[in-house]
């Protein structure tokens, strides 16, 4: 069976080839996250400061359990994101109690 063609990373000017289905290599890969995240901003220039650690942490005393598998809550998650909407941020409706593994898998599908 005949394998699909190479094809340049799309940095500019890299001169790597990659396979079928990634659009850079490795080496600029992490870069181009490393990039994303530099624009995102630090955590804390994002709204997650003291006082979010504090009103997080007394939601999770009232709400001890996640809402996706009934295990131990440890992360107040946004349902919908707020992207630096500070009143949705802090909207208490809008959050809910899950564990870090229900987090990771509902941030990393985009849910």
């Amino acid at each position: 069976m005949p394998r699909a063609a190479k094809r340049p990373c799309r940095k500019q000017l890299c001169p790597n080839l990659v396979e079928r289905g990634r659009s850079y290599c490795p080496l600029h890969t992490r870069d181009r996250y490393r990039d994303q995240d530099q624009r995102r901003g630090s955590a804390h220039q994002r709204g997650y400061t003291r006082r979010w650690r504090r009103a997080s942490q007394a939601y999770l005393l009232d709400h001890p359990y996640c809402n996706h598998c009934n295990g131990p809550a440890n992360v107040v998650d946004h349902i919908d994101p707020h992207r630096g909407d500070y009143d949705k941020f802090w909207n208490v409706d809008n959050w809910q109690p899950l564990c870090k593994r229900c987090h990771d898998r509902k941030t990393g599908e985009g849910l």
